[in-house]
């Protein structure tokens, strides 16, 4: 391992990117304390922004030492798909016809459990939505629910305890909830063409383990929180004007058509583009597009991979140092630190390994999915939606890995013991 001077510097760079995303609330308070500078510190106190920020200074340091031309390779060699659809994705998922229909999904799926409404409902949003993600990608399923909850419960006077659990489940939820397919999870679809893994696969293998731990740590929530949920008033907002079928319509085929065409960004992009034109030619039917959130949420996954790129020198080292069993857990703890999809896909540039390396890389990936705001692709999406009904506008990272860490749990027992 003779790791180049620019990787040390992406490495460093990662690290203290790292320690800025769990500093974000100093930032924020210095916004209030010292107001002549308040932009600056609210910019450094985005969380979205972090990885953006360090990753703009570590091209900055690669044009410096190396040049334009090594600059521009390096980029031009990063794969930027990812975070634009994610962009995409949260966009078209966020409307309000979109929203409207999940919400009506959510809604009569409750009815059948003989549940106070706000208790079934809150239910079957954190077991439901995240196992829909399966199919409409956790992406997507990361926007509904965040937008939802924001709507029935977190626009409302709850806890600060059960904004913070809720959001622990949710994002453990969603990071298991997509592997019942080899399509929607982002740390599957990195290894699944490569490896051989269909939905079948996926499904006898991960996902109906997956599909246990999301109700087991759902209904513990629930459960946790039955009283205050029980007594809630959770009669969503009327629209102003109806949204006729046909708009509705219109917008599933864009969903579907974004999801499909999910690894062309030619195609997903123009889709995007014709549905913002939509959205404006039927204004009358629309809430403002989430357009600013998409943004920071795709700048934050975009410097995500522009310094991930240099930490392959020592990430790969270590998986290759462990056996199945220490694999999984150094996956998962590693998680909490990377992205889980770019480490899934650092795993298959390893050639012969096993059946059970495999496994155990992908199933501790997930499993950790939830322990930070970096450790999942979608996580951003549902951070960026909620952190506005927390104190400060500022979710505390050591208060999501509290929160998350139960669940995450719940996902170790059913990924190794069953």
């Amino acid at each position: 391992m003779n790791p180049t001077s620019i990787e040390i510097i992406g490495a460093i760079l990662f690290g203290i990117a790292l320690i800025h995303t769990f500093s974000t609330k100093f930032f924020e308070r210095l916004a209030h304390t010292r107001p002549a500078h308040a932009g600056t510190w609210h910019f450094l106190g985005e969380v979205e922004a972090v990885f953006g920020f360090w990753a703009m200074i570590l091209v900055i340091a690669i044009l410096v030492i190396e040049g334009k031309e090594t600059a521009i390779t390096y980029l031009d060699g990063q794969s930027f798909i990812e975070p634009m659809f994610v962009f995409a994705i949260m966009v078209i998922a966020g409307s309000r016809p979109i929203l409207q229909f999940a919400m009506l999904c959510v809604k009569m799926t409750a009815r059948r459990i003989p549940w106070p409404d706000g208790k079934a409902f809150y239910f079957i949003t954190l077991s439901f939505v995240p196992l829909l993600g399966s199919f409409i990608t956790e992406p997507a399923a990361m926007t509904l629910a965040g937008l939802i909850l924001l709507q029935r419960y977190y626009s409302k006077e709850i806890s600060t305890r059960l904004k913070y659990v809720t959001l622990g489940v949710l994002f453990v939820n969603i990071s298991i909830g997509g592997t019942m397919t080899s399509f929607a999870a982002p740390p599957v679809l990195m290894v699944a063409g490569k490896w051989g893994w269909d939905s079948a696969f996926m499904l006898t293998t991960f996902g109906w383990k997956a599909a246990l731990a999301v109700l087991v740590n759902a209904l513990s929530a629930t459960l946790l929180f039955q009283r205050e949920l029980s007594e809630m008033r959770n009669e969503e907002d009327t629209p102003r004007v109806g949204v006729p079928v046909a708009v509705v319509l219109v917008h599933l085929a864009f969903l579907i058509g974004v999801i499909v065409f999910a690894h062309h960004p030619v195609v997903f992009i123009g889709l995007l583009l014709f549905f913002i034109g939509f959205t404006h030619a039927y204004e009358r039917y629309q809430d403002p597009l989430i357009l600013r959130e998409g943004l920071m949420v795709g700048f934050f996954l975009a410097g995500l991979v522009v310094l991930g790129g240099y930490q392959k020198w020592w990430l790969q080292p270590i998986l290759t140092g462990m056996d199945s069993t220490t694999l999984y857990f150094g996956a998962t703890l590693l998680t909490a630190v990377t992205d889980n999809a770019a480490l899934t896909y650092l795993g298959s540039l390893l050639e012969g390994t096993s059946a059970e390396f495999r496994y155990a890389l992908v199933a501790g990936a997930v499993t950790g999915g939830g322990l930070t705001v970096i450790a999942n692709a979608p996580n951003p999406a549902g951070f960026s939606i909620l952190k506005g009904s927390f104190k400060d506008g500022a979710i505390h990272p050591l208060g999501l890995l509290a929160a998350a860490l139960p669940p995450t749990f719940v996902a170790i027992l059913a990924f190794q013991m069953l």
